[in-house]
């Protein structure tokens, strides 16, 4: 194998032959691949594709005997997708030793490729069996209770059976292993063997009003894993007894809301309500209240037992004109006695929509719905891949607001902090020490597009992604630059 060139004088690499960033190494170290050269082509891929997330392949890795590689890589049968994530998941379990308490939202996105006709294994994406053609998404991803991105512990990627449409009247005869929504249990399940492996770390796993599945809150009651708890958005009408202290003597089945609305309001607490479709992000001022239940088995599952949960609602009393309100129902496994503990519930769960921006990055940022290949193995390749550059651009977005003064050389390599900083200065003289991350994010943000003006607030995955694109090419003509002048000089 060709060896890497070492480190020029002007302390900058060349640009010649393709880098390889330290953090990707670790990253996929041990991966389980037939052949070491395989782990260097994956680890030279990824770099390529974090430093230009939005090209295509050839496009990011640079030239056609770097973009053929990759392709033969992502074709090749022994390349297991289930082996790539699990290599990231490791690394993800040792990111997570460092934290007391970590978040894991779980959801799934649809992965459009309609247009792609001739890729075999697709299957239907919507509600009708002849609609948009592709696979479905579903991925549980680790979060500081601050909500910097730590990786993903769960993910699972499968193409509907056109067979099973029309079949929706026979749902509650199948178990749960035999419905779609397993994928809520497995996600569980990924929590609770990760959270076995850091038992000093509290895990909270976090589900949207679609994980609102019996059988999910049975599992996380009974579980024998003490540092695994469950909070999932309640959708459906369930029925409820009071359960605390202050009721001795059992009451009737009743509505969840007549229950909540039983109790006084414990505490009021401010949110930031994220941008949705076209309403931007705006704050909202709640209502908190909480007890404790016994929640009863749906009426088709009346086998089922009879579980001890808490229930935190948050509601919004007067939501702004034209604006629908705040309405969240918290089922959990958490212990709720106090008000300070209802409040740690919604802001927990407030955290939840940072899945949904990592899916954005994976789908708009690194447009993974415009690959094209020709089975969904390799797609199911290309997307393990694609989930860790993901991971990467999120986490970079995020460190500018959860460890803003960290130096920026934990995300980039050598040659891009200089070559940024250089453009960002107007000088031709590359800084020795790398700039904090808060300070380059917005950098790389302006090469996206990012105004920084004043009530912008921070610049999101949006213009890094761009931005990023841009310091690629940008890099390139620098390190150029900089290897012409040093061979003038030495002639």
């Amino acid at each position: 194998m060709r060896k890497h060139p070492e480190k020029q004088t002007t302390n900058v690499h060349c640009h010649h032959e393709p880098s390889i960033a330290p953090w990707a190494a670790r990253e996929f170290a041990g991966v389980a691949l037939p052949d070491r050269r395989l782990r260097q082509r994956l680890i030279r891929m990824t770099t390529q594709f974090v430093d230009h997330p939005d090209a295509s392949i050839p496009e990011a890795c640079g030239d056609w005997a770097q973009a053929k590689a990759a392709y033969r890589f992502f074709e090749n049968a022994d390349v297991e997708s289930q082996a790539l994530l699990a290599a990231h998941q490791r690394a993800t379990v040792e990111r997570i030793r460092d934290h007391a308490c970590v978040l894991v939202p779980q959801d799934t996105t649809s992965l459009n490729y309609s247009g792609h006709p001739q890729t075999q294994g697709l299957g239907p994406i919507a509600d009708a069996v002849d609609g948009p053609q592709g696979l479905l998404l579903h991925q549980a991803l680790a979060l500081t209770d601050g909500g910097q991105p730590l990786g993903v512990i769960g993910a699972k990627c499968w193409a509907r059976d056109p067979a099973d449409f029309g079949k929706a009247g026979q749902r509650y005869e199948r178990g749960i292993e035999d419905k779609e929504s397993v994928k809520w249990l497995e996600g569980w399940r990924a929590t609770e063997a990760v959270a076995r492996q850091v038992p000093s770390t509290q895990f909270i796993s976090l589900c949207d009003r679609e994980g609102d599945v019996y059988e999910l809150m049975l599992a996380a009651v009974e579980t024998d894993c003490p540092n695994a708890r469950l909070l999932v958005r309640c959708q459906h009408p369930r029925k409820v007894q009071a359960a605390g202290p202050q009721e001795p003597i059992p009451s009737a089945w009743g509505a969840m809301d007549d229950c909540l609305a039983a109790q006084p309001v414990a505490a009021r607490l401010s949110i930031q309500v994220p941008r949705h479709q076209d309403q931007p992000a705006r704050p909202a001022e709640l209502e908190v209240r909480f007890c404790a239940v016994k929640l009863r088995p749906p009426k088709r599952q009346p086998h089922l037992p009879i579980l001890p949960l808490n229930v935190v609602q948050a509601r919004e009393p007067h939501p702004p004109e034209g604006r629908e309100a705040i309405c969240w129902r918290l089922l959990t496994t958490a212990p709720v006695t106090t008000a300070a503990e209802a409040i740690r519930c919604v802001q927990w769960y407030a955290k939840r929509w940072q899945i949904e921006v990592f899916h954005k990055v994976l789908k708009s940022g690194c447009r993974i719905e415009q690959r094209q290949f020709a089975t969904v193995g390799r797609l199911e390749r290309m997307l393990a891949v694609y989930i860790v550059v993901a991971w990467r651009i999120l986490s970079l977005t995020m460190a500018a607001r959860e460890h803003p003064d960290l130096p920026v050389s934990h995300w980039l390599q050598e040659a891009q902090w200089q070559t940024l900083a250089c453009w960002a200065n107007q000088t031709s003289t590359p800084p020795e020490q790398s700039p904090p991350v808060k300070v380059a994010v917005l950098w790389i943000a302006k090469l996206g597009g990012f105004l920084a003006r004043k009530g912008d607030g921070q610049p999101g995955p949006i213009c890094l992604w761009r931005g990023l694109s841009r310091l690629k090419d940008i890099t390139a003509g620098f390190m150029l630059s900089i290897s012409n002048t040093s061979r003038n000089s030495c002639g």
